[in-house]
């Protein structure tokens, strides 16, 4: 799974530019609040916040790498050989 940003305008959704390598997809689209996130209703606050990106940006950029393109795969695709 990826997150790619965009925008929403007049029933449209842009992105602000090509998502790498994917040609079609489903997509989920979810609409941020316009002042932000509101951390209290999420029950944290902004040092719990701050820590909590702190702790993922590590994870990121193992996600990101290319062998972690087998995460992006539905497992239900597999044969019992292990083949898609």
């Amino acid at each position: 799974m990826m997150t790619v940003e965009g925008t929403h305008k007049n029933g449209k959704v842009e992105l602000t530019g090509p998502p790498p390598q994917v040609d079609e997809s489903r997509v989920l689209v979810t609409f941020l609040e316009a002042n932000g996130i509101d951390l209290a209703a999420r029950g944290i606050d902004v040092t719990q916040a701050a820590e909590l990106r702190a702790r993922l940006k590590a994870s990121a950029e193992d996600w990101e790498r290319p062998e972690a393109d087998i995460y992006d795969t539905d497992p239900t695709a597999f044969t019992p050989s292990g083949k898609a």
